[in-house]
Formats: structure tokens, sequence, C-alpha cells
């Protein structure tokens, strides 16, 4: 397994994703233990929750108390993990019964929700905090200078921030400073905005944490944006999603992708991502 960097933790370079064994069409316990266990066999040093993993109406923090038990049952050395989680978002019901996620970023709902992340976690510090997503009710700032409390109570160790702009990640980082480690924004073939955070936190020395690196969760791939990545697997006698997160290391060192899976199979098959070097020439096909 190949090593990277978010903050003080030495990460492999591609970590877990687990929101898919937590929400809607998630698998049954005993299975998604197995696939952490799985995960952390093969390597995976780093876990990726969040508060709001859960289904709408179902157990709250589901997603963190799952990663909670895994750990726990686990063999192998837990002083080799690290587990990042998310505060200010939750799971509900919009008028028309539909499951949606919803949005709360006021100081008051970030700290509560962090001390009990610290509870489901069975820790006393959070390894990795971040905030899950801009509310359009609060003003950023205030939100990052509840971070920064949440640190110096010390709650949480560091720090991250979650579907960032770049204007938003320049003003955490003004506030928060060397304990903001990392941005967590999407990205992948198909989601290629993002490359403006990508690359800022190289400049700012943060890790850029790229969530739905695959293409989505649960969405139909834009075969468009894929072929070239399926040419080259199939020259390689690869899977597709091995090119794509190849491809992604590739774009900086500082860059470290999150996939998830419902099934053990899929997940180790991504991990192996970490052992292909892509060719320039190969490279050069892809965005």
């Amino acid at each position: 397994m190949k090593y990277r960097t978010i903050g003080p933790f030495r990460v492999s370079a591609i970590a877990y994703g687990s929101m898919p064994l937590s929400i809607e069409g998630r698998p049954d316990r005993e299975t998604a233990i197995t696939v952490l266990h799985d995960v952390l066999d093969a390597g995976c040093t780093h876990i990726d929750t969040a508060w709001a993993y859960y289904t709408s109406g179902g157990e709250e923090q589901y997603g963190e108390k799952l990663v909670a038990d895994a750990l726990e049952s686990w063999n192998g050395d837990r002083s080799r993990i690290s587990v990042a989680t998310k505060v200010g978002h939750f799971r509900c019901f919009n008028d028309a019964g539909q499951a949606v996620w919803d949005v709360d970023g006021s100081p008051e709902r970030l700290r509560r929700d962090a001390k009990l992340s610290a509870e489901a976690l069975r820790t006393d510090q959070i390894d990795l905090l971040y905030l899950h997503r801009p509310d359009p009710k609060v003003e950023y700032e205030e939100m990052v200078r509840a971070l920064a409390g949440i640190l110096d109570d010390g709650l949480a160790r560091t720090a991250g921030i979650s579907n960032a702009d770049p204007d938003q990640i320049r003003l955490a980082h003004s506030i928060l400073g060397d304990r903001l480690v990392a941005v967590q924004n999407q990205f992948s073939p198909s989601f290629l905005s993002s490359r403006p955070e990508l690359e800022l936190c190289g400049e700012l020395g943060l890790a850029f944490v790229a969530w739905s690196p695959l293409g989505g969760y649960r969405r139909p791939l834009d075969k468009d944006a894929f072929a070239a990545f399926q040419q080259v697997a199939d020259a390689r006698g690869v899977s597709r999603a091995q090119v794509i997160l190849a491809w992604e290391l590739a774009q900086a060192e500082h860059v470290i992708p999150i996939p998830g899976s419902h099934r053990s199979e899929t997940i180790l098959d991504s991990l192996k991502a970490v052992d292909l070097s892509l060719f320039d020439e190969e490279l050069a096909q892809l965005p």
C-alpha cells in the first residue's frame, strides 16, 4: 500500500468512504462490518464517515456507530487508523415524504453534533472533523470559528471543510491556520469543476480528498467522460475503476480519493489502483 498525508496522519493513498454502508440501500450490518474489516485488512488506513450517514427517519449517526463497531471488533493495529467525520448535515423527509439531506451550520448545532460524533466514535478526540457543507443561513466565517472553538476545546485534533469553494478555503485557512488539513470536494472525470480547489489545496499544503471519485453515487455514468478510461482499462486488463483512481492519484501528491462500495469485491479492486502507474501516453488520452 502506498501512503500520503492528511495533516499529521499517514494515510493510504486511497481511503474508504463509508456512506454506501449507512444510507438508503445499505447492506445489513453484518455485511457492512465485513466490508470495513476487509478494507482495513487490505491496508486502507483512513475511514471517512459523517454524522448524517443514516437513513431518513432511522437511527441517527448510524454510520459513525458502524465504523466504531468495526474498529472495535477488528484484529488489526487500531493505532494506524485515522477516522474522519463531518458535522452540519442531517437527514429528514421533505413535504412530499421524500428522504432528503438538510443542513444546519449554526454554531450551537455544530458543537452539539461534534460532541455526539465523538461519543458515537467512542473517542475523546476526533482525528479529523469536517464542516460537511456550507449553510446559506449562516455566515461561513461563523461556521469556521465554531469549528475553531471545537478544536480549542480538544474535541477534534484537526479540521477540514467539505463542498467548499476557493474563497471559503482561503477564509478557513486564514482562521484555522495549520489546523486546517483537508478539503473534501467532489472530483471525478465527470466532475472536473473542482479542479481550482484541488490546485489551491496544493498551494496551501492541504490534502484534497475526492468524494464520489468514480462518478457519483448511484448515478448513471457519463459514457463520454469515461470512454477513454475504459479504453486504457481494456488495454491494461484492469478495471475502469482502477484506471480512474490511478488517474486521480496522478493529478498531484496531495489528492486522496475516497471511493465507497457496498461489496468487498469492488472496493478491494479499487484499492489496487495504488499500484497502477499510468504511462505518459495514457495520461495524455485522459482529461
